[in-house]
């Protein structure tokens, strides 16, 4: 009979340790170890097992059939766009995010567009009923006349329920166990043996597998973190439970770019896919508003047209307030001291609130020229039009820097019908430079150009 004995197992690294420790010896990673038990001498059974059973071997790199690679479109061109076209076969997919946001809703979605291709799908989940299940998809109007539906725990079982299936989505991993580890389910041990079974069932038998993964209060998957390094892709569903919109990212992709992300809006009928996302973050409203500018941000390689918003207010406290929502703050609180130094404008005596419409959030710096111009709208009380689009990384002495991917950006302004682009002169080497595109090279140039009636400095 087996030992059983306690150990503590790094979350980053794996490594297990007699005792807990607030610092990890290997990795030096603070509060990362984890209590787990553990059976000594069921190890060397489970290796001595797939040694038994496995039937790989040695073979020419020429001699691979490359057939197997091939990808499968799951019908959401949105899914599609994000896992580089498809699923491929033998794959291993892990969905993470917020609860509530829409992952389920997603997958038996995705299950029902599978079964109309023909493909063999099964939903397994470990949380819900079969019943629950039913119901959600008869609320989303999905037929999944041929979609096995399965709720079960046991790893074990779920192995064998997979043979002959095309696509299976597991719901989640955190839930599922395997009789030969002693350890409670959800702990690092049963996840990361779990996830290992799962992962070469679906390599032997070229089974398209997503693993429904948790996370933790700080947005990270809940598990070892070497459970996304097993995995051929790591997808995160992003979007507050309270908007409408969400985003599909891709934060790992062995068979794809890591650039593309997806976008969807969740209904009373389900998820579904936005095609235009500009008109979705503009709005229908196209009237003129002081602290207002849109911008053109670079999502992946798709350009997307976002209003962001300013509000700059006389503090009444000894500090001014700072609040960014969308827009990184650090970069925020760079640009008011770049506007109060080179401008003389007094932001150091205001409080500011920055929000981008939709949720959305905004990583790079290409909406920097944008900020500026609606905090500049919102001191003087000044609207900006809503033909003007603003691209560009403002630098510290108030220079408009290069951004990449300019004719994108000025294609989709351009057909969302803007009249004035403002750009960096810089970017527009190699571009297609049309009437409506104006190159500037300050921030004073674009003021001067955006507030004709101002007497600006």
């Amino acid at each position: 009979m087996a030992k059983i004995r306690t150990v503590y197992i790094c979350k980053e690294c794996g490594q297990k340790c007699g005792k807990w420790q607030g610092k990890c010896p290997s990795c030096g990673e603070w509060n990362t170890l984890v209590e787990d038990v553990v059976s000594v001498g069921s190890q060397k059974t489970r290796q001595s097992a797939f040694l038994k059973n496995s039937s790989t071997y040695p073979m020419l790199l020429k001699d691979v059939d490359n057939e197997k690679t091939l990808r499968q479109k799951t019908g959401i061109s949105e899914l599609d766009r994000v896992l580089g076209g498809g699923f491929v076969a033998g794959s291993v997919v892990l969905l993470s995010g917020d609860p509530g946001i829409g992952k389920s809703t997603l997958l038996i979605e995705c299950c029902d567009r599978m079964q109309k291709q023909g493909k063999k799908s099964l939903y397994v989940t470990g949380e819900e009923s079969c019943h629950q299940i039913k119901l959600r998809a008869d609320r989303l109007n999905l037929s999944c006349e041929n979609v096995l539906v399965m709720s079960e725990n046991n790893v074990d079982r779920v192995l064998i329920s997979m043979d002959g299936m095309d696509f299976v989505v597991i719901d989640s991993i955190q839930t599922m166990s395997s009789d030969e580890i002693s350890s409670s389910m959800g702990s690092v041990s049963q996840i990361r043996e779990c996830s290992a079974m799962l992962i070469r069932k679906a390599k032997e038998q070229g089974i398209c597998v997503i693993l429904v993964g948790h996370v933790t209060k700080d947005g990270a998957i809940a598990g070892p973190k070497v459970l996304e390094h097993m995995v051929d892709t790591v997808l995160y569903f992003e979007g507050e439970r309270h908007q409408m919109l969400r985003v599909l990212r891709t934060q790992k992709n062995r068979f794809g770019s890591t650039n593309e992300v997806g976008v969807f809006e969740m209904t009373s009928k389900g998820i579904k896919q936005v095609g235009s996302p500009s008109d979705i973050f503009l709005g229908d409203s196209q009237e003129d508003k002081s602290g207002c500018a849109v911008v053109c941000s670079l999502e992946g390689t798709r350009p997307m047209l976002m209003e962001v918003q300013a509000l700059l207010t006389p503090t009444v406290y000894g500090q001014p307030r700072r609040m960014s929502d969308g827009v990184d703050y650090n970069r925020l609180m760079l640009l008011l001291a770049v506007l109060e130094k080179k401008l003389r404008l007094p932001t150091g005596r205001l409080d500011c609130y920055i929000n981008v419409a939709g949720g959305v959030n905004i990583d790079g710096p290409d909406s920097d020229l944008g900020v500026c111009v609606a905090i500049v709208s919102s001191i003087r009380d000044v609207a900006v039009s809503r033909k003007y689009a603003f691209v560009g990384e403002v630098g510290l002495s108030g220079e408009i820097r290069f951004v990449g991917n300019m004719q994108k950006r000025i294609n989709e302004c351009t057909k969302m019908g803007f009249e004035k682009i403002f750009v960096p002169k810089s970017a527009l080497k190699g571009v297609e430079v049309t009437e409506n595109v104006i190159g500037c090279t300050s921030l004073v140039q674009v003021f001067r150009q955006v507030f004709k009636k101002e007497d600006n400095q």
